[in-house]
């Protein structure tokens, strides 16, 4: 049965999928939060008056646009986890123009993968710890303000992307396995299709 998201490859185990599953599940939450913030205009934060504060000067990684890409982008990563147990993470789904059908090489997906899986490995348990603190990242004293609601809101959709590199870690491990394993003649090769 093919479903949306591809069929699963051969070989991997149920909680190898579940963990590839529950990536862009811990960072939908944050997602969500960032979007209801700009575009919702929902308090989620204390803001501060805009008394004696100078104009805001117009960057190109500040504002809503930046907020909902990131969360896109964000997403769309995540969901990239996914392609290290489906089959369209071995073989180019036959529908992209010039590469379907080709194997796509262990390392252009393992090495991607290994990268972004310490990348968020380190980053969220880091992030998360300095803010619990009451630190910017760089190490300055404050950074946000919350009510007792805003702050559970808060802590409630950020703190699972702490699993993000570690569920990432778990399912490029088993696909860099599955993939490299040496079959012996003994043994039945299966194709993925």
């Amino acid at each position: 049965m093919i479903k949306l998201h591809g069929r699963i490859a051969d070989g991997v185990p149920r909680w190898v999928v579940w963990c590839a599953y529950a990536a862009p599940l811990v960072v939908l939450p944050s997602g969500i939060w960032r979007i209801l913030l700009v575009v919702a205009d929902a308090h989620l934060m204390e803001q501060e008056p805009l008394l004696n504060k100078p104009a805001p000067v117009p960057t190109l990684w500040d504002g809503p646009v930046y907020v909902i890409m990131l969360s896109l982008v964000s997403e769309l990563l995540a969901f990239l986890t996914v392609g290290l147990v489906a089959t369209w993470g071995e073989v180019v789904p036959r529908w992209v123009p010039g590469l379907g059908g080709r194997r796509i090489p262990v390392l252009a997906a393992v090495v991607p993968a290994a990268i972004g899986a310490t990348i968020c490995t380190v980053l969220w348990p880091y992030a998360m710890t300095m803010l619990a603190l009451g630190r910017k990242m760089n190490g300055d004293v404050g950074i946000m303000q919350f009510n007792d609601w805003q702050a559970l809101a808060f802590w409630g959709t950020y703190t699972p992307l702490v699993l993000w590199g570690p569920l990432v870690w778990i399912a490029t491990v088993h696909y860099w396995r599955r993939r490299t394993r040496v079959t012996s003649p003994a043994e039945p090769t299966s194709v993925a299709g």
